[in-house]
């Protein structure tokens, strides 16, 4: 899971304006402070695409890794089953 939720850094501490669904104790975290006189939303947009991108290319690494995938002839053979497309 990755989601991105503001929150103020003060007195050392940081506080979140919400808590995503789905977060537990111990749960990693990757903070950003952000530089009031640039920030930039479609900047900060595009970052956070990209980390998304990111988790998504680990996840598929996971997956390899893990033995949860198939072969890619397999899956063209059942799309082209699938939506009637011959081969």
């Amino acid at each position: 899971m990755l989601k991105t939720v503001e929150g103020i850094y003060q007195n050392g501490q940081i506080q979140l304006t919400e808590l995503p669904p789905g977060v537990r104790d111990s749960t990693q975290v990757l903070i950003t402070f952000l530089d009031p006189n640039k920030l930039d939303p479609s900047q900060l947009r595009q970052l956070i695409d990209q980390l998304e991108t990111i988790l998504g290319i680990q996840q598929g690494f996971n997956e390899v890794n893990a033995g949860q995938t198939r072969p890619l002839d397999d899956f063209i053979q059942a799309m082209q089953q699938k939506h009637e497309i011959s081969g």
